[in-house]
C-alpha cells in the first residue's frame, strides 16, 4: 500500500493510503495493493479510461455507450468531510464499471448540491454537472491494482486480478472539495 500520511482529514493533495483507511482501516490489503505506474505502462483501454483530467462519469458511460447509475456500498459524514465507497454500474446491462472512494467537503457546496449528493441517488459529476457546479479535475496519480478480496468481490474478477485505477482532485469553484479513487474494471 502506497502510503503519504496517516490523515483521515481531506487536503490540497490527494492521500491514497488516508482515502483506502476510510473504509478499510486495520486492513488495507483487504480492498487492494496499488503500485503507481505511469501513463505508458497501462493497456491501451485502462489508459483511455483513467488518464485525463475529465470526470469519469461522462469518460465511463461514452466508453462503455450506456448511463450508469451509482450504488453507495457505504458512507461516512462527520463535521467537515463526507466519504463514501461507491460502484458505478452501466444501466443497460448491470454491470460492474467502476469502484471508488469519494471524499469532499461538505461546506464548499451550495444546499441544494450536496443535498442532491448526501441523497445517493445519482453519480458525483451528473450531480456537478446538473447544478454547473464550476469545475477542474486534476489527475493525480495512476495505479496498478491487485484485487484483494473485497474489491475482487466488488468489481467480480478474481482475487489477486490485476486492474487499473487513479486518484483524482475535483476544484469546485476555485477551491480543492473533492478527493478520489477510481478503480476501472477490465476492459
Amino acid at each position: 500500500m502506497a502510503s503519504l500520511s496517516d490523515s483521515s482529514q481531506p487536503t490540497d493533495t490527494v492521500d491514497l493510503a488516508a482515502l483506502v483507511r476510510l473504509f478499510y482501516p486495520t486492513d488495507p490489503d483487504t480492498l487492494a495493493t496499488f503500485t503507481q505506474v505511469p501513463p505508458d505502462s497501462l493497456p491501451a483501454s485502462p489508459r483511455q479510461l483513467l488518464d485525463h483530467d475529465a470526470h469519469m462519469t461522462i469518460t465511463v458511460e461514452a466508453f462503455h455507450g450506456s448511463p450508469v447509475t451509482v450504488h453507495v456500498i457505504r458512507s461516512q459524514e462527520f463535521d467537515d468531510w463526507y466519504a463514501r465507497e461507491i460502484l458505478l454500474s452501466r444501466e443497460d446491462t448491470g454491470a460492474v464499471v467502476q469502484y471508488g472512494i469519494v471524499r469532499l467537503r461538505p461546506d464548499q457546496f451550495h444546499p441544494d448540491v450536496w443535498a442532491e449528493i448526501r441523497a445517493k441517488q445519482l453519480p458525483l459529476g451528473r450531480v456537478l454537472i446538473r447544478h454547473d457546479v464550476f469545475r477542474q479535475v486534476e489527475r493525480i496519480a495512476l495505479w496498478r491494482v491487485t484485487a484483494g478480496p473485497a474489491l475482487a468481490d466488488f468489481l467480480r474478477v478474481s482475487l489477486g486480478s490485476t486492474v487499473y485505477g487513479r486518484t483524482a482532485r475535483i476544484i469546485c469553484d476555485g477551491k480543492p472539495a473533492i478527493e478520489l479513487l477510481e478503480i476501472v474494471t477490465a476492459c
